[in-house]
């Protein structure tokens, strides 16, 4: 799995010499991350070609469009009659997706291989079929469900993710130099080594720090399954409620007043980077809803932004506009144009930057 995403990272990275090296320095990330990330989930959960995962992951952002028009008004009376145009539409892409998933996962069922590539699609398939375990069996429905979810979730956060750090990274350049030093430091001038990743810790804190800056997923949602008494409120049961995890990553209340500048150092020595309620960093849920793919978003995150920061140093375009917008996910409203520059070392090759470094931040 990580040699996947090995290879499909610097296919990509290797575009970005080509464009570089033909007079275009002026590359939206955000929208080259996000089909990275969509070949290396296609490939490492499901066993299929970018080609035929493209398909799936451009009806899923349509469908994500027109949801996020017609679901404004979630909760609210007779919601759904308020844009019959956008529900008919979100309808027949879900009908198009389903039958889009359904032919991948029946083809895996009748290939050679069948349930014994250890994938994603094959775990799922394998444990679908083997009787006499507890709990019940997937029914197709839920199958398909399951790899809706995952292809969706599996690569947009964590193309998200990447594509703030970035941004973020080319306005904190002494940042870029600090990962720069770490990298070197956890595995050298060697390829990169999976079972030392867990070593790249400043990279761990700056990835919580754009998480909790820019959270690809901006709120989570919970239904009271009973009447719950919060200090003098009872939430009755039935009720859902919405977390907006933006607002609570940006409350000085909880952060204090540097809330809003880039320190990725208060991860340093706390799990929370010192907000005051433990509840108030949630960058991948909570409870028995906790996202099951953090682990393997964490390594990939890792792994990309590796590859990435060996070969390239960022800057802001003068074109880019700041402009999040969250349309079910938080995204760049109008694309994530950097200005990407080759790193060079004496022998000419691309490669880490060789001067000296700036100083890291203050953590008092």
């Amino acid at each position: 799995m990580p040699s996947l995403m090995v290879e499909s990272t610097t296919k990509m990275l290797d575009k970005w010499a080509a464009l570089i090296n033909s007079g275009s320095q002026e590359i939206d990330v955000e929208r080259e991350i996000t089909a990275t990330a969509g070949e290396i989930i296609a490939k490492t959960s499901f066993g299929i070609s970018y080609e035929n995962g493209s398909k799936v992951l451009e009806k899923l952002r349509a469908m994500q469009i027109t949801l996020f028009k017609s679901n404004r008004y979630v909760g609210v009376p007779f919601s759904k009659l308020m844009f019959p145009g956008k529900t008919m539409e979100a309808k027949k892409l879900g009908k198009e997706i389903d039958a889009l998933l359904l032919t991948i996962v029946t083809a895996r069922k009748n290939s050679n291989e069948g349930c014994g590539q250890k994938d994603l699609l094959g775990l799922l398939i394998q444990e679908n079929g083997v009787d006499g375990r507890l709990g019940k069996k997937l029914t197709t429905r839920e199958l398909v469900d399951e790899c809706k979810t995952f292809f969706f979730g599996g690569h947009e956060t964590t193309a998200l993710a990447l594509s703030w750090t970035l941004l973020l990274l080319a306005m904190h350049p002494e940042w870029q130099n600090q990962l720069r030093e770490e990298i070197r430091e956890v595995t050298g001038d060697k390829e990169i080594d999976f079972t030392k990743l867990a070593g790249l810790k400043k990279m761990g804190w700056v990835m919580n720090e754009v998480l909790r800056l820019y959270s690809p997923a901006p709120n989570v949602q919970r239904q009271a399954r009973e009447d719950i008494q919060v200090n003098d409120l009872i939430i009755p049961k039935g009720t859902n409620m919405w977390i907006d995890v933006v607002a609570m990553n940006h409350d000085p209340k909880l952060w204090g007043e540097d809330v809003n500048e880039f320190k990725p150092e208060r991860f340093k020595d706390d799990l929370y980077g010192g907000c005051n309620h433990k509840m108030g960093f949630l960058p991948f849920g909570f409870g028995g809803r906790m996202c099951i793919g953090r682990n393997l978003t964490m390594m990939e995150y890792k792994i990309v932004l590796t590859l990435v920061l060996t070969r390239f140093s960022f800057s802001i375009s003068p074109s880019y506009t700041h402009s999040p917008a969250i349309v079910l996910s938080l995204r760049p409203s109008n694309g994530l144009p950097l200005i990407v520059t080759p790193l060079t070392i004496s022998n000419g090759q691309d490669g880490p930057r060789t001067e000296k470094k700036s100083p890291p931040p203050s953590t008092d």
